[in-house]
């Protein structure tokens, strides 16, 4: 069963992440799947509905900026691999074009140029079983 409010326990696995997949979908429903990662906690619970992430420079592609622009539906894939946990989140996201904002998300010290802030509108967020997730790293301790 799919929860829609980011509960203390999400907020701590998503602030331990150094990376996801944002899945989004052009206006004519072309799929589109990217990679965004980070320092642990780039991805930041704004409130109980709402995450953020300063978006990096990287290839100058923009499929995923341009998706949004078209089409707000979007899907966040988090995958811990040492712990075998997966968590998918379904939403809106908007690209927001706000020095404050995108001041707040940048991780501090990291050496990353933003061009924007992200902002994900959480509508549901669920679990999976870790079944068949290998695990690929050592556990923390």
């Amino acid at each position: 069963m799919a929860a829609s409010r980011i509960t203390p326990q999400l907020e701590r696995f998503i602030a331990a992440q150094s990376s996801f997949f944002i899945g989004t979908a052009s206006a004519d429903a072309q799929p589109y799947i990217q990679h965004r990662g980070g320092p642990p906690g780039f991805l930041r619970v704004l409130d109980e509905l709402t995450l953020g992430f300063a978006d990096f420079s990287g290839n100058r592609q923009y499929v995923t900026v341009r998706n949004l622009a078209q089409n707000p539906k979007a899907y966040l894939f988090l995958i811990d691999y040492a712990e075998r946990r997966r968590i998918k989140i379904r939403g809106e996201a908007r690209g927001v074009d706000d020095p404050a904002l995108i001041a707040r998300l940048m991780p501090d010290g990291y050496d990353a140029t933003p061009e924007r802030a992200i902002v994900f509108t959480v509508q549901a967020w669920e679990a999976n079983c870790p079944r068949h997730i290998p695990r690929l790293m050592a556990p923390s301790a």
